[in-house]
């Protein structure tokens, strides 16, 4: 008697894989049309049928949430929100038996298929961070029925659940002491504009410079590296005009431009006053110590884990809000020159 056929004879002889044939068996989104009709063709040829075993287990939790993040796994080495946040994630899940999946992609079409991949039984669900101007992601999630939670929330409607923090009050609230010192000039290095986060700090430095009274300044956009905020920042003081302050979106970014000032000749705060964003743990200790404005990305990351947990366990999850950010005054700034 020959032997019953496998998943794998079947993915087999449909060119597919195993996976592939699981979610077409199980009914799940992320399998074309006429992939599924030849996966079922193949089924029907070897007179397959999967076991209650197989199904059951292809339906089980994995205790693994996933994090796709669209950068290059070094920028990781320096940047300021991250590992702490996944400090955070992994404060809550670990205790429970959980694990954190991360996944890099370069373009939206990796990104895409990251997503339909982690939905294919590896992760139960994922965290959805750095949301963007028209973000797909929403949506592509909805479809794929991965349940997820987002870090604030998405431009367009969407049904995933946000862990929110307001870092618009800690930006005017740097900016309104800067304008209180007697600065005139502030300019801003901010992040890609695609991003949600750096559009509303590019318009709240924008709305508080105009209602002070004051023309608006110069903003350059950078990409939240060091060598990207030494760029911005060379960029600025070679105008006319220079800036007697910086506000950056990130401390990264500013110490680098503490570094390009002092290159120059520059004193920081006695030229050129200077103000980060994060609050990053090596802030505190630079000379001089860096005026910030603060967002606990630690604690940020616990709450995501938190909410996540409620809803894979089919509790009703509603929209969590952090305290806002805050401003952190130090040494970096001073009266203009």
């Amino acid at each position: 008697m020959s032997a019953k056929p496998t998943i794998s004879d079947v993915a087999a002889r449909a060119g597919v894989s195993k996976g592939l044939v699981s979610l077409a068996l199980n009914d799940k989104p992320g399998v074309a049309s006429a992939t599924r009709l030849r996966i079922l063709q193949a089924v029907e040829d070897l007179g397959f049928r999967a076991s209650h075993a197989a199904r059951a287990l292809s339906s089980s939790k994995t205790g693994t949430l996933g994090l796709v993040l669209a950068r290059r796994p070094e920028m990781l080495r320096a940047d300021p929100f991250f590992p702490p946040f996944i400090a955070g994630l992994e404060q809550v899940i670990a205790p429970i038996g959980m694990a954190l999946m991360l996944r890099f992609v370069s373009d939206v079409r990796e990104e895409k298929q990251a997503y339909t991949e982690l939905a294919n039984g590896r992760v139960d669900g994922v965290f959805v961070t750095d949301l963007r101007q028209a973000d797909p992601r929403p949506s592509l999630l909805a479809e794929l029925r991965l349940p997820a939670v987002s870090l604030n929330r998405p431009s367009e409607d969407s049904r995933i659940p946000a862990v929110c923090l307001d870092d618009l009050p800690g930006v005017r609230t740097a900016l309104d002491h800067l304008i209180a010192l007697g600065h005139r000039r502030i300019a801003h290095v901010g992040g890609p504009q695609e991003y949600l986060h750096a559009d509303r700090r590019r318009s709240a430095w924008a709305e508080t410079l105009s209602a002070a009274g004051l023309p608006p300044g110069s903003w350059v956009e950078s990409d939240f590296t060091a060598a990207g905020g030494a760029r911005a920042t060379a960029e600025l003081l070679d105008a006319p005009h220079p800036p007697t302050a910086i506000l950056y979106a990130s401390d990264l970014m500013a110490v680098s431009g503490m570094a390009e000032a002092h290159r120059r000749g520059l004193s920081v705060p006695g030229d050129l006053s200077i103000v980060g964003f994060d609050d990053a743990e090596l802030s505190a200790h630079l000379h001089p110590p860096l005026t910030t404005v603060r967002t606990d990305a630690f604690a940020w990351g616990q709450a995501s884990a938190s909410a996540m947990v409620a809803l894979l366990g089919g509790g009703v999850v509603t929209d969590v809000q952090l305290p806002s950010a805050s401003f952190i005054l130090r040494g970096s700034t001073a009266p203009p020159p």
